[in-house]
């Protein structure tokens, strides 16, 4: 990355989000690079669209843009930019990025389960699992975060699926946690717009070692934020077919909290539009080959219905989700 002097106080705070490089990564030639704060007039002849990205096929390097003027002054086009350059490498290697949540459980019964949430912002991953946190204390013994935003789905030699995380860190809304938490945690936190419509803290969350080393997984819900849970709609619902489970996926429904732009019920391609959306082509191509390979495997696939975005469900909601899921996980 490089990163203009008058967006430092934001590259800086990338350090509790992304492992810094060591010397001996530098070593090796780069997969993207990322220019954070380029004049805007040297962006025109690359198009209307103020922020670019381009894929230097000789070089084998994907190369994103974004302009100095003061309306990208905002951390979100740090890590964004970063995970569209990643999403887009790891789908030039045939292999599934997500935008979703990844956890690993050991219970005091000895039983483990990896268990992957995928949604858009808002509905309810974070919160399902920080209510499964706190409410695990007599059942779990560890609970180690591999994902926390974005992550990446491979298949090994054996057929095997195997996960991975991209930060270390967590770019959180402090209306979302606990009253009093993020003052426990001042001596590594990184707090922005404190006071204001949307305040974000960024805390390191996991280590480079647990968001690297791969992962099985065993559970892979939507986390649906939008429907009410009634009989014909449990909280917990598992896929019977590979076209369900696509369809559903694929189309990324969620009723918007009002984190970003967009209010009401909004769609967006597999929840990710950070690299997919920008090669629909390719990621159907990727995502129906996995979605067959999680079916053939016996992985779980299903639906949370977490109920954030009901009015009135929001913290109860996510708590009966919590509480769902740990049922599911103790009963096999």
């Amino acid at each position: 990355m490089y990163i203009h002097e008058c967006f430092y106080g934001l590259g800086f705070a990338l350090s509790n989000l992304f492992q810094l490089a060591t010397d001996d990564d530098l070593e090796t030639p780069p997969d993207g690079i990322y220019l954070y704060g380029v004049e805007s007039a040297t962006l025109k002849e690359f198009g209307e669209l103020p922020t670019v990205f381009y894929e230097d096929k000789e070089n084998n390097l994907f190369v994103g843009v974004v302009p100095r003027d003061a309306e990208f002054g905002y951390f979100g086009y740090l890590k964004k930019m970063i995970l569209t350059l990643h999403n887009l490498i790891v789908m030039k290697k045939g292999n599934m990025p997500f935008h979703g949540a990844l956890v690993q459980i050991l219970l005091k019964n000895s039983k483990r389960a990896n268990v992957l949430l995928i949604g858009d912002s808002g509905a309810g991953k974070s919160e399902s699992l920080e209510a499964f946190r706190k409410l695990g204390d007599e059942h779990i013994k560890d609970l180690t975060i591999i994902a926390d935003d974005m992550g990446s789905i491979g298949i090994d030699q054996n057929g095997d699926i195997v996960a991975y995380g991209t930060e270390i860190g967590a770019f959180l809304r402090l209306d979302d946690l606990h009253p009093g938490y993020a003052f426990g945690q001042l001596d590594r936190a990184i707090i922005m717009s404190a006071g204001q419509t949307n305040a974000r803290i960024v805390l390191p969350v996991t280590t480079l070692a647990n968001i690297t080393k791969g992962v099985p997984v065993d559970y892979i819900f939507y986390a649906n934020n939008y429907e009410e849970v009634d009989k014909q709609h449990p909280i917990i619902e598992r896929f019977d077919s590979v076209e369900k489970a696509f369809n559903l996926f694929r189309e990324g429904n969620v009723m918007s909290k009002g984190t970003t732009t967009t209010t009401g019920l909004v769609q967006s391609y597999f929840a990710n539009i950070f690299g997919p959306v920008q090669r629909k082509e390719l990621h159907d191509e990727i995502a129906k080959r996995f979605f067959k390979q999680f079916f053939k495997n016996g992985i779980y696939v299903g639906q949370i219905r977490t109920c954030l975005g009901v009015k009135g469900s929001e913290s109860d909601g996510p708590k009966a989700a919590a509480e769902e899921l740990l049922k599911l996980i103790m009963s096999i």
